[in-house]
């Protein structure tokens, strides 16, 4: 079998933008007619990077080598590409045929040539008898193939599409996804095709650049980017999928969910934090006897050519606690030149022990500050009748200027709630706030957690980080005085599972799946 040729490298492309690093580093080859699809999320670099190759743009640093020659410092009329734009670019004063003939008429071609490459495009791109007509009078599937005509009329070596079926409905471009495949198979040429859909990335591509943040993620072709993503982004990106945190326990065995499953993966680390991620496609529904996991169905959606079910075999854990509004806590000294706040607040009998003065300021939130200049002023002085036993106790906080101001601390057996089917406990504790601390707070979900005290571990070992989840009904900007329930929790687990058979929501059922269905990855940063 004849290797194929080389046509675009890529050699440690890197491009800023003033301060913001748009790419960083890559790396790329691209060969002889191929179908080669940038995908990623607006602002990866993908459209960027076809840019630089296109010569509307220089590179910062790296070479950009088409065929065995750089061509970084060429100018794009002289570079053998042609692009083709998300907006067509159209002439619309001349008709059709005019705007396919431009660039050869440029090039001072005989009009018998002209004729016969302009009749070979409108052939190519199923337009025959159209050479006439207005382009501003077609549709927008017909603009789009006169514009691939255009550029394909001056037979470039490679041919750039930015994003050329995002402004069509969604019937016309599954249409034309097929007809740009055909068109690149009839012309035998290089494409170069830049999208964040996933699917005309899969539907057209012979090879896929997964790209995040100005760098490559994964390279390969649609089935093994698929099949076999290199982390949890490009699984997300590309289809549908389960994901779940797991554990490598050695080569060919994953534990997930508490339970340890054969898998067809080595190389990784024993006992190493992983991603695992089967595809809805190839997990199946069974008796509950028959499973290797167990669940509720908690919903059942048709989607015309099978079922989308959700069944959720590890349930989430919850806590409720109440959040107590008053609308002021601060008192002012009689001159007015210090203000000194603080909040009642909850403590468990277990966190006694390392309890000082610290730790009753930070829990009460105490401050003191001059209200002309807003500088804050130490809390030197504490007073409290607080003991290792169950009640309710004062304290009071105190500055060197004997401003004071008295609140209450309850000592609790705090309740934790445990869920061993999910191998979790949790505890939260109720709390008092102001609301002009809630109006002020800039990341409210995380201090609720904070003013909560809200954690969750692992029953079998509690350093496991496990996320937690904020709930509430309120509008932190029009919140009054009064008592708001705040809802912690879990995600738990739930299975997406595509299938042909329909099954009832509320049922309990099995859910099994071959060791190839699991695919273990890397866990990745973000």
């Amino acid at each position: 079998m004849e290797e194929k040729k080389k046509i675009i490298q890529f050699r440690h492309i890197v491009k800023n933008f003033e301060d913001q690093v748009v790419l960083k580093g890559i790396d790329l080859d691209i060969y002889e007619n191929e179908f080669v699809t940038l995908l990623g999320p607006s602002g990866c670099g993908k459209t960027t990077l076809l840019r630089i190759l296109a010569g509307f743009l220089e590179p910062s640093e790296g070479e950009v080598i088409f065929n065995g020659q750089d061509i970084k410092s060429l100018p794009p009329y002289k570079r053998e590409l042609n692009t083709v734009f998300q907006k067509y670019a159209l002439f619309p004063h001349m008709n059709v045929y005019d705007n396919i003939a431009y660039g050869l008429k440029i090039q001072k071609i005989s009009k018998d040539i002209i004729d016969q490459k302009v009749m070979r495009m409108l052939k190519l791109i199923g337009l025959e008898g159209y050479e006439k007509r207005d382009v501003t009078l077609l549709s927008g599937g017909q603009q789009q193939r006169v514009a691939i005509a255009r550029a394909l009329a001056n037979e470039p070596r490679v041919l750039l599409l930015d994003e050329p079926l995002s402004a069509l409905d969604l019937k016309l471009r599954k249409e034309m996804q097929y007809e740009l495949k055909n068109i690149q198979q009839e012309v035998g040429i290089t494409f170069i095709f830049v999208t964040h859909d996933q699917e005309e990335a899969l539907t057209m591509s012979d090879k896929i650049v997964v790209m995040k943040d100005g760098q490559i993620q994964q390279l390969g072709t649609p089935e093994e980017i698929y099949n076999e993503p290199a982390n949890r982004y490009v699984a997300e990106f590309i289809g549908e999928s389960n994901i779940i945190p797991g554990r490598m326990i050695q080569d060919k065995k994953v534990k997930f969910d508490d339970i340890v499953f054969d898998c067809v993966d080595v190389g990784f680390k024993e006992n190493e934090p992983v991603d695992v991620i089967i595809r809805p496609e190839d997990i199946d529904i069974v008796d509950v006897k028959d499973g290797k996991m167990t669940g509720e169905v908690e919903s059942v959606l048709f989607k015309g050519v099978h079922y989308e079910i959700m069944v959720e075999t590890v349930p989430g854990t919850s806590v409720t606690v109440n959040m107590h509004v008053r609308s002021i806590n601060e008192v002012a000294s009689a001159d007015g030149k210090e203000k000194i706040s603080a909040n009642d607040f909850y403590l468990d009998l277990e966190d006694m022990e390392d309890i000082d003065d610290k730790e009753i300021i930070a829990r009460a939130d105490a401050q003191a500050w001059n209200p002309e200049t807003d500088e804050l002023i130490s809390i030197n002085r504490i007073e409290t009748d607080l003991k290792r036993e169950i009640g309710e106790y004062s304290v009071t906080f105190e500055t060197s200027e004997h401003t004071s101001i008295s609140r209450k601390i309850w000592v609790v057996d705090q309740h934790v709630t445990e869920n061993k089917k999910a191998n979790e406990a949790m505890s939260a504790f109720s709390f008092f706030k102001t609301a002009d601390e809630i109006k002020e707070s800039q990341t409210l979900d995380t201090d609720l957690k904070t003013w909560a005290n809200a954690q969750a571990w692992k029953l079998d070992d509690e350093d496991a980080d496990i996320d937690l989840y904020v709930d509430y009904d309120f509008d932190p900007d029009q919140i009054t005085e009064g008592i708001y329930p705040v809802t912690f929790s879990t995600t738990g687990r739930e299975f997406k599972i595509h299938t042909t058979d329909f099954v009832e929501e509320g049922k309990q059922v099995g859910l099994t799946f071959f060791p190839e269905d699991i695919h273990v990855m890397e866990k990745m940063g973000f």
